[in-house]
């Protein structure tokens, strides 16, 4: 079978995705400014009509141009439609009358829906009014003996609308796609925030809650102890959960500095029953910027769940964090058994975390020892990169 021409297809395909483009989605709805525009070109066009001179056929094109303003209105929401009626009208009463008609400054209007066709039509409304204006203009150049320097002015100026009108269509295009990627990464964000603060706090609350059941029946206090500390992991995650809905609320950006730092770590040791949680810092993380002492948080806060809800048999859980000239490095690793990758992987935590690594220029990797246990290790650099 003989292949096409890769030219000839390369334009078939420009054009066949020009003609499938659909209309912006969002037009707006007809304001108060456009009620004031027809309300200023029907005087304006009727003085022109009644006092300038050499207009052909006065009464003809005095009421033609006049009738054809309130096409401004429907602009947007019928682009292709008055474009028809405005061109068309207008090619159409030349020709009957073999005479320029209407031949007046103040139909220059008539670009606005040129404008508004290219802005706001569907790929085919563009084509198909495209051909319209042509077809418009041929009947000026044909019938009319239209030089050529002005046939050439006029076919420069009806071009420059319809490039502005293209313009403002894929600048605002590109600018609801940058929205639209700005919104996924913000949720992608906040659910990464959600995801650690619940999941650590729930998974303390749960543990506790279990020990408690398993000892209520012999050591009463031992159960009154559990409900204290679900009650304090409960005050915790609700006042996370608070922090975050507060920047979902605000729009200061000094508001949305990661809250949690590095030496908030020391307050994983020892808490939420379970293995012991060992905490060692070292190295000046005082240079480390907010959002990567925030991450490195986080991913410590995310690997103790893990190593709680995952690690059987563990007795102790090492969190150590050194920061130098170049990097902060994160390692939390556990004495259990391990339990399955599957289970340590399953979820949205490890796949967070190393989103969360990566924004920032860093890695995260989780695996098991070679001997026994857990490790996940984060390499960070102190002031972040973005990605």
């Amino acid at each position: 079978m003989a292949r096409g021409n890769p030219y000839d297809d390369a334009v078939r395909g420009v054009l066949r995705s020009l003609w499938d483009e659909p209309r912006p989605s969002d037009p707006p709805a007809r304001v108060w400014r456009d009620w004031v525009l027809v309300g200023v070109l029907v005087p304006v066009t009727l003085l022109e009509g009644l006092l300038a001179p050499d207009v052909p056929l006065r009464p003809l094109s005095t009421a033609v141009a006049v009738g054809l303003v309130p096409t401004l209105l429907w602009r947007r929401s019928r682009p292709l439609l008055m474009v028809a009626i405005a061109f068309g009208v207008t090619a159409g009463t030349s020709v009957a009358t073999s005479t320029d008609v209407p031949s007046m400054d103040s139909l220059v209007y008539v670009l606005l829906l040129a404008y508004a066709l290219f802005r706001w039509g569907s790929g085919r409304e563009v084509l198909v009014g495209s051909a319209v204006m042509l077809g418009r203009m041929a009947v000026w150049i044909a019938f009319f003996g239209v030089s050529a320097g002005e046939a050439t002015g006029g076919l420069a100026v009806l071009s420059a609308v319809c490039a502005v009108g293209a313009a403002f269509r894929y600048r605002a295009r590109s600018r609801a796609r940058e929205l639209e990627q700005v919104m996924s990464l913000e949720r992608e964000r906040l659910a990464r925030e959600l995801h650690d603060t619940v999941a650590h706090h729930v998974s303390a609350m749960a543990i506790r809650a279990q020990a408690g059941l398993a000892l209520s029946a012999r050591e009463p206090a031992a159960a009154t102890e559990a409900l204290r500390v679900i009650e304090a992991e409960a005050a915790r995650a609700l006042a996370e959960m608070r922090a975050v809905v507060r920047v979902l609320r605000t729009s200061e950006p000094a508001a949305r500095t990661p809250g949690p730092r590095i030496g908030d770590l020391l307050a994983l040791a020892g808490t939420g029953g379970g293995p012991t949680v060992d905490v060692e810092i070292s190295g000046d993380v005082d240079r480390v910027s907010p959002a990567v002492g925030s991450a490195v948080y986080r991913l410590a806060q995310e690997a103790v769940t893990n190593a709680r809800r995952h690690a059987r048999h563990a007795t102790r859980i090492e969190v150590r964090v050194a920061a130098d000239d170049q990097a902060v490095r994160l390692r939390v690793s556990d004495d259990g058994d391990g339990g399955s990758g599957a289970a340590r992987g399953a979820g949205y935590g490890l796949v967070g975390m190393a989103e969360r690594a990566g924004l920032l220029g860093g890695t995260c990797e989780a695996g098991p020892d070679p001997a026994r246990g857990w490790t996940v290790t984060a390499v960070l650099p102190l002031g972040g990169v973005a990605a």
